[in-house]
């Protein structure tokens, strides 16, 4: 199983809220999902990520590949 750490669309049309979540790669952008590890809101200013930094290191050390954008996050926010 390829398990990727993830955004998980949310919100209305036009504004959007991100949940971070580790899911098989194979399901769909907003579908089943394995855990949820924090949110990521854009539109405030200043954007707002809240992540649980112990479950992501976890699930990274067991083989969870973070996507482009979820890598450049935690970079951001010091998880990595």
């Amino acid at each position: 199983m390829a398990v990727k750490i993830r955004l998980r669309r949310m919100g209305a049309k036009k504004s959007p809220f991100y949940r971070i979540v580790v899911a098989d790669s194979r399901f769909p952008r907003d579908g089943r999902f394995i855990e949820e590890i924090g949110y990521y809101n854009p539109l405030e200013e200043p954007s707002v990520v809240k992540v649980d930094a112990e479950k992501a290191k976890t699930w990274i050390a067991n083989g969870a590949q973070p996507t482009d954008t979820v890598k450049a996050l935690f970079k951001k926010h010091g998880v990595l």
